[in-house]
């Protein structure tokens, strides 16, 4: 594999590599205390589904200072041997020590005292199940997004954080980017006026699995993989795409279950937790969320949020290529943001031109030095559960009402569904987990 980070990511050079300084901390989520010692020293990691994701997020953090990768666990054999040779050749070409130890149950990794901070990255359906036991175990967690399955599982893990006094980080890596911290700077100091208008492209909802049945792998745990799903859901090769050791050969597509609503919440949750992240920073809603959401139909391609103020957002593109990103349009013009590109109606709110670093979008990103720092000072990173668990809500929302194919309406205070007569809304907050299996 392909080393995507060149040496140790220090603090000057992340300092370096943010918009911090610029765009000034009244822009970025506000940091409160976990309450409990600082932490000196090394953080011994250990990762939780070590698939494609992992991946990056591995080199990433192997480039930290301070950071030691310790241990891996993962329902497919092969990919505990990758995790492994990767690892070890990692640590013996920097002449360090290298040790590292793989389990197929998450369970036995989180019971480890040795480790102090874990990096989950299965698929949606056991992000809080997983996280939360390992909150309980008194480790800190970087959680991939969407950061949960159901608004229920939200609310509970946003609590368990709390109530343990941990540090959980969201894998919302563009609330790290210089260009969407611009962008929001912009938005907030209001360049734009008042807003009245967002388009955010982020894809179409899941659809139902249709994938055909597969033989399962010797060396893959597929009961394991299933956990807590209340329904069987048959093998096929791309929810959980194979790989070789020899030859050597990664990953050929991103996990399929994503697409499928009986496992995952499509692009609206995968797309939509980065960019409806970004809506929400911008509106200033990180506390709050939409009060009305319509779904696709009804003369609509595109879901429509309203929010309280009046502020309409569409999952509408904002140009010919369909690119995944935001458009916030105001009185006093416009702008545009994805990765990569900026651009807006006057000149003077582009930001400074800035030497891109390294690698591909999720390690080049100082988004994983946040989440250490985080875990050393005892604060919040940039991405906190109350803010993923926001962003996460107004994507599922979406999907439930495109799945009930009607206009929903949300109360963001309490966090409940209002003139919700047959229940039918309500009862989408969340499902029951097969026996044996258990959130809390």
């Amino acid at each position: 594999m392909e080393n995507q980070q060149k040496g140790s990511l220090s603090r000057r050079r992340f300092i370096g590599t943010t918009a911090v300084g610029a765009a000034g901390f009244a822009f970025l989520p506000s940091l409160i205390s976990c309450k409990t010692e600082k932490k000196d020293g090394e953080i011994r990691l250990g990762f939780i589904g070590v698939g494609r994701q992992a991946l990056f997020l591995l080199n990433g953090f192997m480039g930290i200072e301070d950071v030691k990768v310790v241990a891996a666990c993962d329902v497919y054999g092969v990919k505990r041997q990758r995790f492994e040779k990767v690892v070890k050749a990692y640590y013996e070409e920097k002449q360090l020590d290298a040790e590292v130890n793989t389990y197929e149950k998450y369970q036995d990794l989180i019971a480890r005292d040795d480790i102090d901070a874990v990096v989950i990255a299965v698929p949606d359906h056991s992000h809080a199940m997983i996280a939360i036991a390992a909150l309980k175990a008194g480790k800190d967690v970087y959680l991939e997004k969407p950061l949960t399955f159901t608004i229920k599982e939200g609310q509970e893990l946003r609590r368990i954080v709390r109530e343990n006094n941990r540090v959980l980080g969201v894998g919302s890596q563009q609330r790290s980017d210089p260009n969407f911290q611009h962008a929001v700077k912009m938005v907030q100091s209001g360049a734009l006026g008042n807003i009245t208008k967002v388009h955010a492209y982020v894809g179409a909802p899941p659809t139902p699995y249709n994938l055909p049945e597969e033989p399962i792998p010797a060396d893959l745990n597929w009961d394991l993989w299933l956990a807590n799903l209340p329904n069987y859901i048959h093998y096929n090769h791309e929810l959980n795409p194979p790989i070789s050791i020899d030859p050597p050969q990664d990953e050929q597509l991103w996990g399929a279950w994503r697409w499928y609503k009986e496992m995952g919440g499509g692009f609206t949750t995968d797309w939509g937790a980065h960019m409806f992240d970004i809506v929400q920073w911008g509106l200033g809603m990180d506390e709050s969320g939409p009060v009305e959401i319509s779904p696709i139909g009804d003369g609509s391609e595109f879901m429509m949020f309203k929010y309280a103020n009046g502020t309409v957002v569409t999952s509408e593109p904002f140009d010919e290529a369909w690119t995944k990103g935001v458009k916030f349009i105001g009185e006093n013009g416009w702008l545009e943001v994805s990765r990569g590109h900026f651009k807006a109606s006057d000149d003077s709110w582009l930001p400074p031109v800035s030497e891109a670093a390294e690698g591909p979008y999720e390690t080049k990103i100082p988004h994983l030095f946040n989440f250490v720092e985080a875990v050393q000072q005892r604060i919040d990173p940039v991405v906190p559960v109350e803010i993923g668990h926001r962003s996460c809500t107004v994507c599922t929302l979406g999907n439930i009402a495109c799945e009930l194919k009607r206009t929903i309406y949300w109360d963001p205070a309490t966090e409940t569904f209002v003139n919700d007569e047959d229940g039918a809304a309500t009862a989408m907050l969340h499902y029951e987990y097969r026996e044996g299996w258990s959130l809390l």
